[in-house]
């Protein structure tokens, strides 16, 4: 008898795991959609779809606009951006309002299919009805493109689909998004929503635990992005490096101030997102993450860094950063107050030493030139030499960082 109830319970759970797996892998077939919007929704719909920086993650580098194929690399594997154009096979032209709404806040696509968190459903939850519905407009009225992305490539047993299910229950909520400053003004609430829900600044700044979830209760408190990191972007931590509300504002529209300049995936969200918002909105964001009353930027203390780090910066990066460290217009930003070297935290510089960092331009003709990488070039004790010399020097930071942290660096790869 109890043999028999084993197997039948055996039975059901393989018929339920079949039946499940089949709803994860099916090809939805619903009806073609045809959708009518006026100009108004439609370029409303645009302005939010580039707040929600929509194209980094759907618009391959030289592909069509929105038809996805962006590789997404995580822990887990690599997964390719979706193709989100009115294309009823590849895209999402067989999808309704109502469809497209639980795909962006609960991420369950039409039939039942489960979307992997790279969607940042876990933060679009946030975003209203209406905003999905003018979203869904433009998107449905733009060119359709026939092209699918490229297999995920996750093993087993990431690329089960229906293992979401867990993971949803254990880590999407209704519950707001714990704000990362103080304030109750209207621009900060706007702000709020602005980073929160449609930019999901938090995906990339917040802490992830071991099964890739936003670590909630820790906010904008800086987060691993595979070979660089995404900084600490509390108020306090942004006003210990020197940010101020308009320094800030300048970089989420500009993407460069005379202290920094965006790199690596901030550079991406800045030409691809940032640089559209409205003043007001630009505004908004940037009192949302200062709060309503901002701290005063630290004052930095200085000190003169290592001489072996000197003799290094004089022969290898004087040319483009300057004798003094102020840098060079259109060439190289400046050393001196640089908000990378006043991080706590050394590797995004290391890792800039090692790899390098590629030509970039910004909004207002600005641009800056590429910045070779010195793997081959210097030994990890004139790396750590030269790192320790910028941040002391430049950044009033200690002197703490050891051959054994290149090393680490120069050996691990992107994730």
């Amino acid at each position: 008898m109890m043999k028999r109830f084993f197997l039948g319970i055996i039975v059901i759970a393989i018929i339920a795991i079949a039946l499940l797996w089949w709803r994860e892998n099916r090809t939805y077939d619903g009806p073609v959609q045809t959708v009518k919007a006026n100009a108004e929704q439609i370029t409303r719909g645009y302005y939010l779809t580039k707040a929600a920086d929509c194209e980094a993650c759907h618009t391959a580098a030289g592909g069509a606009p929105l038809a996805g194929g962006v590789p997404l690399d995580t822990p887990f594997g690599t997964l390719y951006g979706t193709n989100i154009t009115p294309d009823p096979d590849a895209g999402i032209g067989r999808w309704t309002s109502d469809d497209f709404y639980n795909a962006l806040t609960k991420g369950i696509a039409p039939g039942g299919r489960h979307l992997y968190p790279a969607m940042p459903y876990t933060s679009f939850k946030e975003i209203t009805r209406q905003d999905s519905d003018d979203m869904y407009a433009y998107l449905m009225t733009r060119t359709p493109v026939n092209q699918s992305p490229p297999e995920n490539k996750l093993p087993f047993p990431y690329n089960q689909r229906m293992a979401l299910i867990g993971w949803n229950l254990l880590f999407l909520d209704d519950q707001p998004i714990k704000a990362s400053s103080e304030g109750n003004s209207d621009l900060w609430h706007r702000g709020r929503y602005l980073s929160n829900a449609l930019g999901h600044c938090g995906e990339c700044h917040t802490p992830r635990g071991v099964l890739g979830q936003v670590e909630s209760d820790n906010p904008m408190a800086g987060g691993n992005l595979g070979r660089f990191i995404a900084p600490d972007i509390t108020p306090d931590s942004l006003a210990a490096r020197g940010w101020t509300t308009t320094t800030m504002n300048q970089f989420l529209s500009t993407g460069i101030t005379d202290k920094a300049t965006a790199f690596s995936e901030m550079h991406t969200v800045i030409d691809l997102s940032t640089r559209f918002l409205t003043k007001e909105d630009a505004l908004a964001l940037t009192t949302y993450l200062m709060g309503d009353k901002a701290p005063e930027p630290a004052k930095m203390t200085a000190t003169q860094g290592n001489n072996n780090g000197r003799l290094t910066y004089l022969n290898q990066c004087a040319g483009c950063h300057s004798l003094d460290g102020e840098g060079k217009p259109h060439v190289a930003v400046a050393m001196d107050g640089n908000t990378t070297l006043r991080q706590p935290d050394a590797r995004n510089l290391v890792v800039s030493i090692l790899d390098g960092l590629p030509a970039q331009n910004f909004p207002n003709n600005e641009s800056m030139q590429s910045m070779p990488g010195f793997s081959h070039r210097l030994s990890n004790k004139e790396i750590a030499d030269l790192v320790n010399y910028l941040r002391a020097t430049w950044g009033g930071q200690p002197e703490d960082i050891t051959e054994k942290h290149v090393e680490e660096l120069r050996q691990q790869p992107d994730h």
